[in-house]
């Protein structure tokens, strides 16, 4: 059995991976290592772990996002901006918030409370 299969627990072999090297999503999405990277220093949703030796390590999920961006950017002519307002109102309409932002309003709003109750 190669080191990419996995057996389930139904007993079948499952092919696919958890994790994949950056060359990995390049083959797959057709774009060169450089670029993964650029995106995701402008991408915020685009954020994959790092193993022990600091690789990155991208999952299927990952591997969706990048999908999207060169979606919008290559085929729909997006520019940068655009595609991340974009990615934000899909992510909006879908019912998912990019991460912190949701938090970071339930703070503010609850300080804001005790500010207004530590004044009266």
């Amino acid at each position: 059995m190669e080191n990419s299969e996995k057996t389930g627990v139904d007993g079948m072999v499952n092919d696919r991976k958890t994790y994949y090297s950056i060359s990995e999503v390049c083959g797959q999405i057709g774009v060169e290592p450089h670029v993964l990277r650029y995106w995701e220093s402008e991408f915020p949703l685009l954020r994959p772990k790092k193993n022990r030796a600091g690789n990155r390590a991208y999952r299927d999920k990952d591997i969706d996002v990048v999908k999207r961006i060169k979606r919008l950017l290559y085929e729909e002519g997006f520019t940068i901006p655009g595609a991340k307002k974009k990615l934000a109102a899909v992510r909006a309409a879908e019912g998912q918030q990019m991460p912190g932002k949701v938090a970071f309003k339930d703070v503010r709003k609850e300080l804001e409370g005790i500010l207004e109750l530590l004044t009266e």
